[in-house]
């Protein structure tokens, strides 16, 4: 069991983990062609948990697909852990996000005729992990988000917010190096909402997960330790957050 101040060192971040230097991403030709991020310049450190805020159009999205390995900038430099992501094969990134990174969405996002043990298994199928290995493990992650004795319901059978735990399981069975969170709270109540922000402020401080979180609501992005504002394709501010705990 971590203590408080074992608790506070792990939240502090460490090494460089992510950087974009001079990143564009272009859509269309010509006269047809859409700007939707105009050289942007972001460093994320392990261990940070940074909440990306911005209107539709801001080009935060795009940030989150080219970080997440899904597109590839028109033009700059992405890297991670040091690596250029955008010198890689195709399959090459589909190993880095398999390995490296997790994801949650708004929508959950998981079968519903399958038990959330089975969905929490997936990734680790995908990386042959043996049977024994994924149960286990699959089970540790979803006593992790609160979900101990739920393992054979399907989500039809859980609320919102608990289907968004086993989405949380899913993403960090492979014990990822950061998660990915595009708007994670926004199909849950309140209530709902606090419990995941809660979940994972724990998953970053307590097992050292860096977290990057796309969000458009204020109180969500107040629990991360620093927000970065985009605005028409540009970061307009990057500040740390004096009220995250």
């Amino acid at each position: 069991m971590k203590t408080a101040d074992t608790r506070e060192a792990t939240c502090e971040s460490g090494r460089h983990l992510i950087e974009f230097r001079g990143v564009t991403k272009v859509y269309g030709e010509g006269q047809a062609a859409m700007e939707a991020l105009r050289g942007i310049d972001l460093k994320i450190d392990e261990g940070e948990f940074v909440a990306i805020m911005g209107p539709s159009g801001s080009g935060k999205s795009t940030c989150m697909n080219i970080l997440g390995c899904l597109d590839t900038p028109t033009s700059g430099i992405y890297t991670f852990k040091g690596i250029e992501v955008g010198q890689l094969t195709r399959k090459q990134r589909a190993l880095l996000r398999r390995h490296y990174q997790g994801f949650v969405f708004q929508g959950y996002n998981l079968l519903n005729r399958t038990s959330a043990l089975e969905n929490v298994e997936l990734p680790l199928i995908y990386r042959h992990a043996p049977a024994h290995e994924r149960r286990q493990r699959s089970l540790q992650a979803l006593e992790t988000v609160g979900l101990k004795g739920w393992e054979s319901h399907t989500p039809g059978e859980l609320s919102g917010g608990q289907q968004q735990r086993v989405a949380i399981a899913r993403a960090i069975v492979t014990e990822p190096a950061v998660l990915l969170a595009d708007e994670p709270t926004g199909n849950l109540d309140t209530a709902c909402s606090r419990e995941i922000l809660e979940l994972l402020t724990s998953l970053n401080c307590d097992q050292g997960i860096t977290i990057v979180m796309i969000t458009h609501e204020p109180d969500m992005a107040a629990n991360a330790k620093r927000v970065v504002h985009f605005l028409d394709g540009l970061v307009a501010s990057d500040k740390q957050n004096g009220r995250a705990q």
